[in-house]
């Protein structure tokens, strides 16, 4: 299979370009999925959403990289108020995000140059640290962030989230999904998940009724357990969720509604302080 090739996970049907992008577009949203260190990837995010700002709906992007907080300065971005390095800093990177900024530009400045509006679809690290630690219901109303309370787990999720963080190693204390050691983790994955949700679904659901490309870690799309099962709760069904495909790794019926083929060569940049999710996974 060359790069830049669709195919249906699963069975690998080929699957036209042009057929997933009018399929996508007619979704609510569209999710596009990220290893968040190669630069590769941010190139096919950004090629797959040039096409789709063709199809003749309002676009919109939403972006795990930044809390909801941080949309005027986003906004200022893409009017042209700012340049690259005060939307940076203004941006708070290094605090937010902290990925080599390189990887992400060629998006930011696609938006600038077609005008497309940009939005935050995360919220405070400390809320995911306070999920995780105490669960929902003890968290106060006013430090939600306007978030409604995630749909809870599938088996299913529960048991992708274990395996892509290592399964049952001998020195992790879960010993399985169901294991109650493994909740806080869950918990916390689950706000991010239901974070980028909230944030797409209020903006789907607008007057403009814009379509909504979610810039976000793979590891909260694959097989729809996380921010697409969040999405369906909130009443912004069938999301279209597209990913990039290695060639040397497997694919599964379900993974996604499309995989493209990535050339050969991973283009990693590496961080020194990841994060503890399993977006990239």
């Amino acid at each position: 299979m060359r790069a830049g090739e669709w195919f249906e996970p699963g069975t690998g049907t080929s699957l036209a370009y042009s057929d997933v992008l009018a399929r996508a577009a007619r979704a609510p949203a569209v999710l596009l999925g990220e290893t968040h260190d190669r630069a590769d990837i941010h190139r096919w995010q950004m090629h797959v959403s040039a096409g789709l700002l063709g199809c003749g709906r309002p676009l919109v992007m939403g972006f795990e990289m930044f809390p909801a907080r941080l949309n005027p300065v986003l906004a200022e971005w893409v009017a042209g108020g700012l340049s690259e390095s005060a939307f940076l800093e203004r941006a708070e990177w290094g605090e937010v995000w902290n990925f080599p900024p390189d990887l992400y530009l060629p998006l930011f400045r696609f938006c600038r140059d077609t005008g497309t509006e940009m939005i935050g679809l995360n919220c405070r690290r400390a809320l995911v640290s306070e999920v995780g630690k105490l669960g929902w219901d003890n968290i106060e109303e006013e430090a939600r962030e306007g978030l409604t309370p995630a749909r809870s787990a599938t088996p299913e999720y529960r048991q992708y989230l274990f395996e892509v963080t290592g399964g049952a190693r001998p020195d992790r204390q879960a010993k399985s999904a169901e294991d109650p050691a493994f909740d806080r983790f869950v918990r916390a994955q689950q706000t991010w998940d239901r974070s980028f949700a909230c944030r797409i679904a209020t903006r789907a659901k607008q007057d403009d009724e814009p379509l909504v490309i979610g810039i976000i870690g793979r590891g909260h799309l694959e097989f729809r357990g996380g921010t697409p099962f969040q999405l369906d709760d909130l009443g912004l069904n069938d999301a279209a969720v597209l990913l990039p495909w290695d060639k040397d790794m497997p694919h599964m019926e379900g993974q996604g509604d499309a995989l493209c083929c990535m050339p050969n060569g991973k283009e990693r940049i590496s961080r020194s302080d990841p994060k503890g999710d399993v977006s990239a996974a």
